[in-house]
């Protein structure tokens, strides 16, 4: 007799408290696995459960970004060698996806080596979430499901009401991102166009459109310093924006960041809980992406489309 795999959500330790929720959206409980840690630092995880001929699904976001995506790797590789039917790997936040080209001499394409890294270790599909470029995808060649944070983003913005709304583009990179959001809410679109000498320092930056009496929210998909945002929010309220807001995916938030942020005139930082967040700040809220990926995981599972969870299929359908 012939059994339907079954569904198998498992984390690892960077992502308990997001798969937890996913599970719980999906209606399965979470796979036991036991993430063991050697005394010289390495990893080997166990599964505590049978995997034999299910569809498992390993929750894991690759921030800070090393152990993380090890662990991850490992997972995959564990649950290969344990006869999982299907292993898609569930990377909320994929690490290394800003090292997506070779612009300048002598550097590596992180991001494809991740990917060629993860089909080695046999994931058979990808669940990932705003990736820094969307063109990432093409480094692999097994199917990836590249999920889009506007999705719950939208009806935030909705419930904030704003009179006189318009959106912002912190750099020249996320202009596409912002302007299919503008699109979507019938908003102008400005860009703020920066010049760095290195990376995560500015060195100059400038606003492209009118700002005046505009309440601007800045979209784009990574917060790392906080640096870019703050001069942005600034510079936008210098130029007679009535209010300024950020919403972001992925909330890195390394070095300064929460400073820059508490320092910064911004009204609010909006982001997902891909990557969980290192301290409280008032000005930083969480909305969760627990439901789009379990809807994800579900089709992905039912051979169902995923397309309605996207904002151009709803533009198409006002359209």
């Amino acid at each position: 007799m012939t059994m339907n795999p079954s569904v198998k959500i498992f984390s690892g330790t960077g992502s308990q408290e997001l798969a937890q929720k996913i599970a719980q959206r999906f209606g399965a409980p979470i796979g036991k696995v036991n993430i063991q840690r050697f005394s010289d630092g390495e990893i080997q995880p166990v599964f505590l459960e049978s995997v034999r001929g299910d569809y498992v699904f390993l929750v894991q976001s690759t921030f800070a970004p090393t152990d993380n995506l090890m662990e991850l790797l490992l997972m995959i590789d564990a649950a290969k060698r344990a006869s999982a039917y299907k292993i898609i790997a569930v990377i909320p936040y994929y690490g290394y996806a800003r090292q997506d080209r070779k612009d300048k001499p002598r550097v590596a394409i992180g991001s494809k080596l991740i990917a060629t890294l993860l089909e080695s270790a046999g994931a058979n599909r990808v669940i990932t979430m705003d990736l820094h470029a969307p063109q990432i995808q093409a480094f692999f060649d097994v199917p990836v499901d590249h999920l889009d944070s506007s999705a719950i983003f939208i009806p935030y913005i909705n419930d904030l009401k704003l009179q006189n709304l318009a959106f912002a583009a912190p750099d020249v990179g996320s202009t596409n991102r912002v302007r299919e959001i503008a699109s979507y809410f019938n908003a102008e679109m400005v860009i703020c166009d920066k010049h760095r000498k290195r990376a995560n320092e500015i060195a100059s930056m400038v606003v492209i459109g009118d700002v005046t009496g505009k309440d601007i929210i800045l979209v784009d998909d990574i917060c790392d310093t906080g640096g870019t945002l703050a001069k942005a929010a600034g510079l936008l309220k210098e130029k007679g924006a009535r209010s300024v807001r950020a919403m972001i995916t992925h909330p890195v938030l390394s070095g300064n960041a929460y400073e820059n942020i508490e320092n910064s005139v911004l009204e609010e930082l909006v982001v997902c809980d891909t990557i969980p967040l290192k301290q409280e700040s008032a000005k930083i809220k969480v909305i969760s992406v627990a439901d789009l990926f379990a809807i994800a995981i579900r089709n992905a599972y039912e051979n169902k489309s995923i397309t309605s969870l996207f904002i151009h299929s709803q533009l198409k359908e006002r359209g």
